[in-house]
């Protein structure tokens, strides 16, 4: 008896990864800032670029909006005074303070590399090298839309949650 008990409790236990309410925010965030980029893309160029599905920079930030999404999550389902939220808030800001630092940056200077490259002669062993990827960061307002998306994903899950729990 105790051994099929077991056995339930442990399936239970592995399915629960559907269940988690900040995994599922944070998830959803990022898929719908991914797909958010697709349509900035073709607004922007007109064209679609599927590239954008699965691609870092642009307009929303996916990163800001998974991380927020997770930080909000943690707050309503667990308190904003705990230390979980507490973890997740400094996580939050350290990713999102990267993607408007160090990786904006690091996103203009390939630009200045490419355009160095591009103008070598074509005799010269880096002309034909490949490009450097030009779109790493985000500007601030992308990072606060990523944020905005995020905290209202979050805040939609836990109603959604509550709604269907009760």
């Amino acid at each position: 008896m105790e051994e099929s008990t077991a056995t339930a409790t442990s399936s239970t236990h592995y399915f629960s990864v559907f269940t988690n309410y900040p995994l599922i925010s944070s998830v959803t965030a990022f898929t719908i800032a991914q797909f958010i980029k697709l349509f900035t893309s073709w607004y922007k160029e007109r064209r679609w670029d599927l590239k954008q599905l699965i691609g870092s920079g642009g307009m929303p930030s996916s990163h800001s909006a998974t991380v927020t999404a997770l930080a909000v999550a943690i707050g309503l389902q667990e308190g904003f005074g705990g230390s979980h939220f507490a973890i997740a808030l400094v996580l939050a800001s350290v990713v999102m303070y990267d993607a408007t630092g160090v990786r904006l940056h690091a996103g203009r200077q390939a630009e200045v590399l490419n355009q160095i490259v591009y103008e070598l002669p074509a005799e010269h062993p880096l002309a034909e090298s490949r490009p450097l990827r030009e779109l790493l960061g985000h500007t601030p307002p992308q990072v606060v839309a990523g944020g905005m998306l995020g905290s209202v994903t979050a805040v939609t899950g836990y109603l959604f949650f509550r709604i269907a729990t009760s």
